[in-house]
C-alpha cells in the first residue's frame, strides 16, 4: 500500500499542478482538504477524474461515504486498493 500512497501523493501534485508542493511533503494521514492540503471541491472533482482514469475505479458522488474516502492519502489508497480486490 506504501507504492500506492507514493502514486497517489504524485497524481495529486500533477493534477492539481501544486508547483509549491512536493509529493513527498505529503503527509499520507493528514486531511486534504481544509486545513489540511487546502484542497477545494474543484480540486476534488479533478482529482475523482484523475482517480478513475489511472486505477478504473468508480466514484459515485451520491455515495455517503465519498467525503470519507477524499479525506486523506490513506483513505484514498484504501478506498482504491477495496476497489480492485
Amino acid at each position: 500500500m506504501e507504492n500506492l500512497e507514493k502514486e497517489l501523493k504524485e497524481l495529486i501534485v500533477t493534477t492539481l499542478n501544486l508547483e509549491h508542493v512536493r509529493p513527498e511533503a505529503i503527509q499520507t494521514e493528514n486531511a486534504l482538504f481544509g486545513d489540511g492540503l487546502g484542497l477545494d471541491s474543484i480540486d476534488a472533482l479533478e482529482l475523482g477524474v484523475a482517480i478513475k482514469k489511472k486505477y478504473r475505479v468508480t466514484l459515485n458522488v451520491d455515495d455517503g461515504d465519498v467525503k470519507k474516502h477524499f479525506y486523506s492519502v490513506k483513505s484514498l489508497a484504501e478506498f482504491i486498493q477495496n476497489s480492485q480486490a
